[in-house]
């Protein structure tokens, strides 16, 4: 459904766009509303529409793939999927499902429209669940009663913040919150929780191939958004793998991360990666 509700009237943060919104713009969705257009479209002013939305689908077909690797290759049976964002094709139960029907998914958000569109979508759905709540307090995560009734953390885990840690502020940004954990902090609270054998899976927008125009463009684009864009350096992205143990190719372009032999968009501003938990 698209909604017209660029209203100054609206709650927040109905009257802010929000990256999940925002996002679904950029894949051609129509769960979102003006405000998040009009935000959403002066990015592509700037980025162009093929590259906006290009790096959109690199980081969906990303998730896609992993999934399929995770539950296909490595066995994995329950994931985490953290700022899963708005409901649309193939989402992460579906594709851990057609691989293991008995598998079990979290979906983690904070905005109220992927809450009430994933609380319809799940409802006559085995094995899935939503918990409202912020990655920033994982422990609101991870102690949540439906991450308990669902997820086993004496087996192995697949943890996914795809696409999420470029709206994670570092500590002394002016919007940063005290207390609120920051992307290091937050992969450390999961990998504590969950055991050896579990697999991390990550996406973030990254500067090393883009210009410093593309990178005020992507960040002053979400300024007024309910959570801004920190566009990240290589090295930045593969220090949250911290602790853990890359498995081939490493952190690479979205696109490249066990690419086909397709025509899916491929760009170098959106690295991807997976990673195992030894023991």
């Amino acid at each position: 459904m698209a909604h017209d509700a660029g209203d100054p009237l609206l709650p927040e943060p109905l009257a802010k766009p929000t990256p999940a919104r925002m996002y679904d713009y950029f894949l051609g969705g129509k769960d979102n509303f003006e405000v998040d257009r009009v935000a959403a479209e002066r990015i592509i002013a700037k980025l162009g529409v093929a590259k906006t939305r290009s790096v959109a689908w690199e980081n969906r077909r990303f998730l896609w793939r992993a999934v399929e690797y995770l539950s296909g290759e490595c066995g994995i049976t329950q994931f985490i999927d953290v700022g899963a964002g708005l409901p649309t094709m193939r989402n992460t139960h579906e594709i851990a499902q057609a691989a293991h029907p008995d598998a079990r998914v979290v979906y983690v958000d904070n905005d109220p429209i992927v809450q009430s569109h994933g609380r319809a979508l799940l409802a006559t759905g085995d094995g899935t669940a939503l918990v409202a709540a912020d990655m920033r307090e994982p422990a609101a995560i991870l102690d949540a009663p439906e991450t308990k009734e669902l997820i086993d953390f004496s087996q192995p885990v697949g943890l996914l913040f795809i696409a999420v840690f470029h709206f994670v502020v570092p500590a002394g940004h002016p919007r940063y919150v005290p207390g609120h954990a920051v992307p290091g902090e937050i992969v450390a609270a999961f990998g504590d929780r969950v055991t050896a054998g579990s697999y991390l899976a990550i996406t973030n927008n990254c500067s090393d191939e883009a210009s410093p125009e593309e990178v005020a463009a992507a960040e002053e684009g979400y300024k007024s958004s309910t959570a801004p864009m920190i566009v990240r350096s290589r090295g930045e992205i593969e220090a949250f793998f911290d602790g853990w143990r890359l498995v081939r190719p490493g952190v690479v372009p979205a696109w490249q991360w066990h690419s086909e032999p397709d025509e899916s968009p491929r760009t170098q501003l959106m690295l991807g990666g997976i990673a195992v938990k030894q023991g």
